[in-house]
């Protein structure tokens, strides 16, 4: 059973098909058909213990850590759970992400939503690319807080461009991890169609930063069509004065009249 499985599950790293080295893409499918799709540009950001000089003292050192491409990765598709595992340079690093959907009571009543509601980032300071030196050199773990992050409505992939960045508490001495996300666009339910996402919802910064762009050129296309109004109207009311008669206001005019 175990084996028909895995037969049936299929996990791909399509980060080679992204003219951006520091982006990723992932896709779970199950059953022939697409049931997770991510793709997102992320670092981390460690801070690690260091000896002083003196080899008394500790200093604190920052590991910036990117997601490497071709990382090895795997996933669960569920109707409510998802779950996302990838890992790199030998298991030295993995980063998990997991999402859940659930119903919310609006104003419009029952809506379905999904969201990422937790993270969890394992790292190995024995490792050299990254950690230089580290004084008790071993493997942490670094996870969210009662996460709700990347909240979307229910058939729809979430984007966001904009860097985000959420905060993860490690176990080394509960010193703060940082994951650093861009260029976000991900989708862990309902997918309808083999590796396409559904129609995007937009982060907020994404949609402040669009209207921050199209504000200008709104605001412009109002003025010039009060400055077309206003010349029109100018131009009517000036061709009906000249067209009026004018009524001399001496009597003695009116002999001229006629």
């Amino acid at each position: 059973a175990a084996a028909h499985l895995a037969a049936e599950q299929e996990v791909e790293n399509l980060s080679g098909l992204s003219p951006n080295p520091e982006k990723d893409i992932f896709v779970v499918r199950e059953n022939r058909t697409t049931c997770l799709m991510a793709e997102f540009a992320a670092k981390f950001i460690v801070p690690y213990d260091v000896w002083a000089s003196n080899y008394v003292d500790l200093l604190t050192e920052q590991a910036d850590i990117p997601l490497a491409r071709g990382a090895d990765m795997k996933g669960k598709c569920g109707t409510n759970e998802s779950e996302l595992e990838i890992s790199w340079l030998e298991q030295a690093y993995t980063l998990k992400l997991f999402f859940l959907k659930e119903g919310h009571n609006t104003s419009r009543g029952q809506e379905a939503f999904w969201r990422l509601s937790r993270i969890q980032f394992t790292y190995d300071t024995s490792e050299r690319t990254y950690f230089k030196d580290a004084v008790n050199p071993r493997k942490h773990t670094a996870s969210s807080h009662r996460l709700s992050a990347l909240v979307t409505p229910a058939g729809k992939s979430y984007e966001c461009q904009a860097q985000q960045t959420i905060s993860l508490v490690s176990t080394d001495h509960q010193k703060s991890v940082q994951l650093l996300l861009s260029e976000v666009r991900i989708q862990p339910f309902d997918i309808t169609a083999d590796f396409v996402f559904s129609e995007e919802h937009k982060c907020p910064v994404d949609q402040r930063e669009q209207l921050e762009e199209t504000l200008p050129l709104i605001l412009g296309l109002i003025l010039g069509l009060v400055i077309v109004i206003t010349l029109c109207v100018y131009h009517i009311h000036h061709k009906l004065t000249a067209n009026q008669v004018q009524i001399p206001r001496d009597r003695s005019q009116y002999k001229h009249m006629g």
